[in-house]
């Protein structure tokens, strides 16, 4: 790799120090040879020395909506030298992740070059954590204490001085090629699991990757083993949202998902007082993540029995729940799917519940439905066709799962 074949800033700023800084450039544009590879004999009597063509490009890496493929325009000029040609300031002997992010500080995508890079090293079985090299020119975002946690070293691709060799070398997918993000409009059904029944009894229609994908991100900061639930106890965890300083050009606005959120949680906390009784403890924790440290928000999501919030990328953490909570989704989601007009036909019908739930199906978001059903998880939703959601349904369906649950 040739740091200075690649033109883009050059990462890891504190992002104070670069606001007003574009997007375009902070995604990497690639000179010729930016990439080498060592093709062995032959190679020197060769004009063509791309190390693919158009037709594999093409096929496996097909630009399709996207204005911008960041890892078709990594490949594309990756050039073939012939042995000892390699031009080495510094080598890198271990196994290293190639990584390229798009939305580097929303968690929701931030996942998915997680997941993107547990897959890589899973499927190319590695024995370890890997290295791992931003080939992108993001800033920091309060994200980057995990990508820390998760592998062997981090670093950027502008950091390094001169040319650098790697014995080793993994180019991670983009978040968006992964099955955790296409899940999103393509057709597939898997139902999560948990390793050790699908080692007793395999079913090609379950899975427990995401599981231990989650169990992954647990362990990278010492939260496994799982330790089991107090009895007659159930921890009820109210994910919340909050504005944030995302990146550069970001005003610090969240898109709101539901205008009176503080109230319905005040609502949860006093019914939940309200229903404790010698039977069981209902225990509802204040999910406000944006002012917890990862591993705090790793342990609140493992030690929940219910999880409850609003549609956003909060939610995400549910890779990381225990295969019996049951999830509660508040989904306003439909709002911002749906165009304004079909918005104003929905407000003035009478509608049942049936017809939401196929409103929902055609313009919702269905994230956090389809994490819970690839993790396994009892989901439930109330679907909005607004920002407001009235507290006593969502008491009323607690108290139905509370119930369920023994309580």
């Amino acid at each position: 790799m040739d740091p200075g074949k690649i033109v883009m800033s050059r990462g890891g700023e504190d992002l104070e120090k670069v606001m007003g800084r574009r997007e375009e450039d902070e995604l990497p544009k690639y000179e010729t040879g930016a990439f080498q590879i060592e093709g062995g004999d032959g190679w020197e009597r060769r004009e063509d020395r791309r190390l693919v063509d158009q037709a594999f490009l093409d096929q496996y890496l097909k630009n399709g909506a996207a204005r911008m493929h960041t890892m078709r325009s990594l490949v594309e000029p990756i050039r073939v030298v012939p042995t000892g040609k390699l031009q080495c300031d510094q080598v890198i002997d271990e196994p290293t992740l190639l990584v390229t992010r798009f939305e580097y500080a929303n968690m929701f995508h931030t996942v998915t070059d997680w997941y993107s890079a547990y897959v890589s090293s899973r499927v190319t079985g590695l024995a370890g954590r890997p290295h791992l090299v931003f080939v992108d020119g993001h800033c920091k975002t309060q994200l980057e204490e995990t990508w820390k946690s998760l592998f062997t070293s981090v670093r950027y691709a502008k950091e390094f001085a001169g040319t650098v060799c790697f014995r080793h070398a993994i180019l991670s997918p983009l978040g968006y090629e992964t099955a955790f993000f296409k899940g999103l409009n393509a057709s597939f059904s898997c139902r999560g699991s948990a390793a050790n029944m699908l080692r007793q009894k395999p079913d090609y229609r379950k899975t427990a990757r995401l599981s231990e994908f989650g169990e992954m991100l647990l362990s990278s900061f010492d939260l496994l083993p799982i330790p089991k639930h107090e009895p007659h106890v159930l921890n009820i965890l109210f994910v919340r949202r909050e504005d944030y300083l995302a990146h550069p050009r970001h005003s610090g606005k969240v898109e709101s998902r539901l205008s009176n959120e503080l109230e319905v949680f005040d609502f949860v906390n006093a019914w939940a007082k309200m229903k404790n009784n010698i039977k069981c403890k209902l225990n509802v924790v204040n999910g406000l993540f944006a002012h917890m440290h990862m591993k705090e928000q790793l342990q609140a999501i493992r030690d929940a029995s219910i999880v409850i919030g609003a549609h956003g990328a909060g939610l995400t953490h549910l890779v990381s729940a225990q295969t019996d909570t049951v999830v509660l989704e508040i989904d306003a989601s439909v709002v911002i799917g749906a165009n304004e007009a079909v918005l104003t036909h929905l407000a003035s019908a009478k509608i049942g519940t049936n017809v939401l739930e196929r409103i929902a199906s055609k313009y919702g978001r269905p994230h956090f439905q389809l994490i819970s059903m690839w993790k396994g998880l009892k989901y439930h939703a109330i679907i909005l066709l607004g920002l407001y959601a009235r507290p006593t349904e969502v008491t009323d369906e607690l108290s139905k799962i509370v119930t369920s649950l023994g309580c």
